[in-house]
């Protein structure tokens, strides 16, 4: 090779050398300090080998539980329970149960000389890559690690197109050339948009009642939810460049969502040199029970937002930890339970992946949605028609009519009834109440209620929504008149919500002496209220002219859906038709002294909330973000505290309630007819969008018989 020609060789090889040098230790270090976060290697008191006499000990044990639970699933129930129990054991001690009893990782880890599960290390020595079917029943062998690491459940965030969601300005989110990251706007939490950075673990000193005034530790923050169990969350992910550390990725847990055996308790807030993280089952125990994905796995998290915490049925609210015990959360936040004892699926045996059905690590969430939940494949069903068909009716006498409704009303609409009673429907962030039991402030609940028209109200859906968790749809008949976002979710009407609201107020008045309950409940059940007749008149314009078309898209049915608004303190600086930058609080300054000004200045001196307001990330996404908003000229970089101080920072209501949709929690048995159907029905027909002689005829319905049986 000529003298010059290698020159030029070696001149290439070290610039790329250069670039790799710089984009996997400098660009990391950078990254981090800009951020003000850490990542450090992670380890979980769990994980402890075991000596090859323990592990077939254990191996014993895990063959003995598998062998009774099968036999236990079999025998039935409607017996005495010594009787039950005598077949049980008989049934279990059967040749062909014990041989077919152990769990197959066991044998696995025998093999393979494993004593100890150490998390995504030990998984990937056999499932490096993974075989993956898409929808179009194509196959891919792809790399593990790459494709939990770029699932919505490791980042839940994303910057890629295939939102169903219409910014205030008219734009589907990310479908042109400048994509931002975005996931969750989430108000229920008190940590909205992507502000999982300040609330990711944390540590509450709480006082209960039964402790007797004695301090405990809680633990409490997104990442309970969420697999990585680093010191934050993948922050990584939301830049255009850069990778999550090795240290970040052995952290995920895999074993809660494919170990049969997962120890709940687990499941709590530890603190080490480094910070607050989340602990995990890391245990073998758990490792050798390794099985196919059920719906008992899923809701290991799932129920927290379906159920609830209080949800009777919730398994893992009662494995709350064996130290620093996770909060637990009175209201639901949908109130749609997945259960056996309250959804007919459940109870048939269904599993989550049977119709969310997974590509890898990538799960499906539907096509539509209101919500900005980031969504793994987009262009992928989940539906009611996929299983059931265009004519589900097929017992009932009446089922050409039945079948009629599909055209007009979602599967849902008759068959959910109701959702679980401590469903929330307005939480008020900036006044806390003192929970005795728990012995921490928590915020308050105004108003809860799972019926019909007060805890969730119907809508025309047609699968798109707007940036703040808003159904979009419309009427066939194409009336104008029918305007939720200035209507059925902008305020209240309904006389003993209203009264129910005013109660509340009343009672939050004797801690918080500068309440005006008049004005209170106006801005509660009249949000618009809160903004000029400038803002008001832009909203109403925006509306019409931006979000019309999106509302008139493809065919709209009527769809039941969750009401939710919260009061929360706003940078006001920020302010559009539709509201203004939510900001958040510090869990443990929250809980621990109610002081919710104090806890929100804790946590926007977070220092990425800092980066924030200043001109890279105004450029690099809170521009976008802010027009998606509803706020066309830019995002301001008024830090709001200045010397300790909020400055422009106001408690508000959002200006509408989010509408959220509800899948779960099907009952087999429809609504009657004269549910909907009478002048005093659930159904506003006139906010619909009908005339006043459509409406009539819609109350009546001359010749049909109204009480027949929906079967």
């Amino acid at each position: 090779m000529k003298p010059h020609i290698m020159r030029r060789f070696i001149v290439i090889v070290l610039a790329l050398l250069t670039l790799i040098l710089i984009y996997k230790v400098v660009y990391p270090l950078v990254f981090e300090a800009y951020v003000g976060k850490v990542n450090a290697p992670l380890t979980y008191s769990s994980s402890r080998e075991l000596t090859p006499a323990e592990f077939e000990i254990l191996a014993k044990e895990l063959s003995t539980e598998a062998r009774q639970r099968k036999a236990a699933a079999i025998v039935a129930t409607d017996q005495t329970p010594l009787a039950r129990q005598v077949k049980i054991d008989m049934l279990m001690n059967t040749p062909s149960a014990i041989r077919n009893s152990e769990p197959k990782h066991i044998q696995y880890f025998r093999d393979a000389d494993i004593r100890r599960y150490d998390g995504p290390e030990t998984c990937l020595r056999c499932h490096a890559t993974i075989r993956i079917q898409h929808g179009d029943g194509s196959h891919a062998t792809v790399d593990t690690l790459n494709d939990l690491v770029n699932s919505v459940h490791f980042k839940f965030q994303s910057e890629s197109g295939g939102f169903s969601t219409y910014g205030y300005d008219g734009r589907q989110v990310n479908s042109g050339g400048h994509k931002i990251p975005v996931g969750k706007i989430n108000r229920a939490c008190g940590i909205p948009g992507s502000f999982t950075w300040t609330g990711w673990a944390a540590l509450v000193a709480s006082h209960p009642e039964q402790n007797h005034g004695a301090m405990t530790l809680r633990s409490e923050g997104c990442g309970q939810c969420h697999i990585g169990g680093n010191y934050q969350p993948a922050t990584e992910k939301m830049m255009p460049i850069g990778d999550v550390p090795s240290e970040a990725k052995n952290g995920i847990d895999c074993l809660i969502c494919h170990a049969a055996n997962y120890a709940m308790n687990e499941r709590y807030v530890i603190k080490d040199d480094k910070g607050l993280r989340w602990n995990q089952d890391r245990s073998l125990r758990a490792a050798l029970t390794v099985e196919s994905i059920s719906s008992d796995t899923c809701l290991r998290c799932h129920q927290h937002n379906m159920g609830g915490d209080a949800y009777q049925h919730n398994a893992a609210a009662q494995e709350l930890g064996y130290i620093n015990q996770r909060i637990l959360h009175r209201g639901a936040k949908r109130g749609n339970p997945f259960s056996p004892e309250d959804d007919v699926h459940a109870a048939a045996g269904i599993q989550c992946t049977d119709c969310h059905v997974p590509e890898g690590h990538h799960i499906p969430r539907g096509r539509k949605g209101v919500d900005l939940v980031a969504n793994d494949i987009p262009t992928k069903d989940v539906t009611c028609e996929s299983c059931h068909g265009q004519a589900p009716h097929n017992q009932s006498e009446h089922k050409a009519l039945l079948n009629g409704h599909i055209a007009r009303l979602a599967c849902e609409t008759c068959h959910i009834k109701e959702l679980e009673a401590n469903n929330v429907v307005l939480r008020d962030w900036v006044h806390p109440t003192w929970n005795t039991e728990e012995g921490i402030f928590e915020p308050t609940d105004i108003y809860r209620s799972g019926a019909p028209g007060k805890g969730f109200i119907f809508l025309w859906f047609n699968g798109n929504g707007t940036f703040l968790a808003n159904a979009l749809g419309s009427n066939p008949n194409g009336a104008t008149t029918y305007n939720p976002l200035m209507q059925q979710v902008a305020r209240i009407t309904d006389p003993e919500v209203i009264a129910a609201v005013r109660n509340q107020a009343i009672e939050l008045k004797q801690r918080y002496s500068d309440i005006d309950v008049e004005a209170y409940v106006e801005m509660a059940t009249n949000p618009l209220s809160q903004l000029s007749p400038e803002l008001l008149a832009k909203r109403e314009a925006m509306i019409a002219n931006n979000l019309r078309s999106a509302m008139m898209q493809g065919e709209s049915r009527i769809y039941p859906f969750k009401l939710f608004n919260a009061m929360m303190y706003e940078d006001m600086s920020n302010q559009g038709p539709f509201g203004a930058m939510i900001l958040p609080f510090d869990y443990a300054r929250y809980y621990e002294t109610g002081d919710s000004a104090a806890a929100v200045k804790v946590a926007i001196a977070d220092p990425i909330i800092q980066r924030m307001y200043q001109e890279p990330f105004k450029r690099y996404m809170m521009d976008e973000f802010m027009a998606y908003f509803g706020i066309t000229d830019g995002w301001k970089t008024i830090y709001p505290l200045v010397n300790g101080q909020l400055v422009n920072v106001e408690p508000h209501w959002m200006r509408q309630m989010g509408t959220l949709m509800v899948n779960h929690g099907i009952q087999s048995k429809g609504r009657e007819c004269v549910e909907c159907h009478a002048p005093n029905g659930i159904m506003d027909f006139k906010q619909l969008g009908y005339s006043t002689e459509q409406v009539g005829k819609l109350e009546q319905l001359d010749g049909i018989d109204l009480n027949h049986k929906t079967d």
